[in-house]
C-alpha cells in the first residue's frame, strides 16, 4: 500500500488518497503519549523558553497554550506561539523558539519499541496513525519521528476523531479494528459507538493516563499495558479475545 502526503480535507488531514478496499483487520494507533513521549517533548519546551524567554514569560507561554486547547479541543504548540507573539511582538528570542519546535528530534522521543510494535501488527492488519492536532506542527511531528513511513502513510488526523468514526469507517473499512490509545475517554467513546467490533487496548503511559480522576471516570479498556512496547508479544488471539471477553462481561451485566 504506497504512502501518500498529508492534505487538508474538511478541517482534517487525511492520507492522500482515500481507502476504500475492505480489511480484515485495522490498528489505529494515537501518537502523543502512545507512541511518542510527548510530556517529555512538553518538558524540554519548557526548559527551552526558561532560558530564552524566561521564567515569567514561559509561564504565559503555557497560559496561552491552554487558552487554545481548551478553545480547540486538542494541543497547538505553535498556536500559543502566535499568541505569545501578540502579547511581546518585539521578543528578540521568538524566532529561537519558532526553530526549536519546527526542528525538534522527535524521533528520539519514540517510546521503546514503538516502530517495532507498528512493524508486528502488519502481519495481522494494516496499522493507521489516527491523532488530534493542528494542520502543521502534528504533521511534521509524525514526519519527522519516522512514524509516516512506518504506517505506510497511512495518516489520519482530526480536530475530534471521536466524532469522525464514520469518515474512518469509510476511509479503512475492517472487519475488526484495534485501537490503542492514552486516553480512556477516547477510548470509551469509541467503545460505546462500535461496540464489539473494536478492540480497545489503553498504554498506561502520559499524565492522562496516571489521572486518578481520570481513571476512576471511566471504565476499564479491552487491555490495558505498561508500555507500548508489550505488544510485540502479543498475537491475533490476544487482540480479538479481549474484544470478545469484554462483549461476554457486558453480557453477563
Amino acid at each position: 500500500m504506497a504512502g501518500s502526503c498529508c492534505i487538508a480535507v474538511a478541517g482534517h488531514l487525511v492520507a492522500n488518497e482515500a481507502i476504500n478496499v475492505g480489511h480484515k483487520l485495522v490498528f489505529l494507533f494515537d501518537v502523543d503519549n502512545t507512541l511518542l513521549d510527548n510530556d517529555r517533548v512538553s518538558a524540554d519546551l519548557k526548559q527551552h523558553l526558561d532560558k530564552e524567554v524566561g521564567h515569567e514569560r514561559q509561564q504565559r507561554y503555557w497560559e496561552f497554550f491552554e487558552e487554545l486547547r481548551s478553545e480547540l479541543g486538542y494541543a497547538d504548540y505553535l498556536g500559543a506561539l502566535q499568541r505569545y507573539r501578540s502579547e511581546y511582538p518585539r521578543d528578540p528570542n521568538l524566532l529561537t523558539v519558532s526553530e526549536f519546535l519546527v526542528e525538534y528530534p522527535f524521533a528520539n522521543r519514540l517510546f521503546p519499541n514503538s516502530l517495532d510494535v507498528i512493524d508486528h501488527v502488519k502481519q495481522y492488519g494494516v496499522p493507521v496513525i489516527l491523532s488530534d492536532g493542528d494542520v502543521v506542527f502534528q504533521p511534521r511531528k509524525i514526519r519527522r519521528s519516522a512514524l509516516f513511513d512506518a504506517v505506510d502513510g497511512n495518516v489520519l488526523i482530526y480536530v475530534h476523531k471521536e466524532i469522525e468514526l464514520d469518515d474512518i469507517l469509510e476511509r479503512y473499512p475492517a472487519d475488526h479494528y484495534v485501537l490503542i490509545d492514552d486516553k480512556l475517554r477516547i477510548l470509551t467513546a469509541i467503545k460505546k459507538a462500535w461496540g464489539g467490533r473494536v478492540t480497545t487496548v489503553f498504554p498506561r503511559q502520559g499524565h492522562y493516563a496516571t489521572d486518578p480522576k481520570v481513571l476512576a471516570t471511566y471504565p476499564a479498556a479491552d487491555i490495558s499495558i505498561s508500555r507500548i512496547g508489550e505488544l510485540v508479544d502479543f498475537n491475533l488471539q490476544d487482540f480479538l479475545g479481549a474484544a470478545n471477553a469484554a462483549d461476554d462481561r457486558a453480557a453477563i451485566a
